[in-house]
């Protein structure tokens, strides 16, 4: 058997709300790892979010998430996958100790955070989780498919400036939650031949030196570097990983188009969080997505309550 993985972020270009990473986690047949994913799982997935399907719709989150469309089909797909594993949350509180345990003890630094308990799913167009998670276990055991797991990364608000303001520069913060991924992908692979797709971050062309530094006791090749795609292999005693960066990943790699699902989903919910606390604080505010032009109009209605209850912008505010 081997492991093949995604990973893929939300949030890295907004003012306000969280830069979430995301991996998921899948074991498959050995001569499977090079397959597409949704050819394996074609009975029950699909990437055909204009048209009405029974399968599971599982795309890049940016073609599942609208204003026109809402959360539901977002929610739809991260609850179901979740789901045919054995987990169901009923609430925020329990997604997050379901996909990112350790973030719940830093949400009492944030007033819009520390007390948000709400119930999921969100939409309520979401429709039969267990009916369509049933029809993907089906599917799974029929492949010899199994999906092990899915672990998101948040980098809330403070914890990113502190990051930045060391590091001068915002991809930093990004790359270290992509490498810490990697890290808990691969002890989950051991003795397996692990695949990691990862969506390429921004223009970036070159990782060597970074895979290098982070896993010093491996022998790495260069497979390739190329403005589509950087790929590496990494081998350790028995431990075989291939390690590839490519653009537009979610568009060609199931593991990547789900990742991008659970980051977009969590940053959304940590939004609604957001913009139900400040709303409770200033009646009538409008919500914010949280990207620039819109985060500046926000900040300039909420300014005084900001000062009146005393919020460290540094805390509320992201850098660059």
């Amino acid at each position: 058997m081997a492991i093949i993985a995604g990973i893929d972020e939300a949030g890295y270009g907004p003012t306000l709300g969280p830069l979430v990473v995301s991996a998921t986690v899948f074991r498959i047949p050995d001569d499977k790892i090079n397959e597409s994913m949704w050819e394996i799982l074609s009975a029950s997935c699909s990437t055909a979010t204009k048209k009405k399907t029974q399968k599971l719709v599982i795309a890049d989150s940016k073609k599942l998430y609208s204003k026109s469309s809402g959360i539901a089909p977002l929610e739809r797909t991260a609850l179901v996958m979740l789901s045919a594993i054995g987990k169901q949350p009923t609430s925020f509180r329990e997604y997050l100790d379901v996909v990112s345990p350790n973030t719940t003890p830093e949400l009492v630094a944030y007033p819009w955070y520390a007390d948000a308990s709400f119930d999921i799913p969100i939409s309520e167009g979401v429709g039969d989780i267990t009916t369509r998670a049933n029809a993907i276990k089906r599917d799974c055991n029929q492949q010899g498919v199994q999906l092990l797991g899915v672990y998101c990364a948040p980098l809330l608000e403070g914890a990113f400036n502190q990051i930045v303001s060391r590091t001068h520069n915002k991809a930093a913060a990004l790359i270290g939650l992509v490498l810490r991924l990697i890290s808990k992908i691969m002890r989950k692979g051991r003795d397996e031949h692990v695949r990691i797709c990862v969506d390429r971050l921004g223009g970036r062309q070159r990782y060597r030196e970074t895979l290098n530094t982070s896993w010093p006791a491996h022998a790495l090749s260069i497979v390739e570097e190329s403005p589509q795609r950087s790929a590496y292999h990494l081998s350790h005693a028995s431990e075989t990983v291939d390690i590839e960066f490519t653009t537009k990943g979610e568009d060609h790699h199931l593991p990547i188009a789900l990742a991008s699902v659970y980051s977009k989903y969590l940053r959304e919910m940590c939004m609604y969080a957001f913009n139900t606390y400040w709303s409770s604080q200033l009646p009538g505010l409008k919500p914010t997505a949280g990207y620039y032009t819109d985060a500046q109009r926000w900040l300039v209605d909420t300014n005084n309550t900001i000062d009146l209850l005393g919020i460290d912008r540094n805390m509320l505010i992201r850098q660059r």
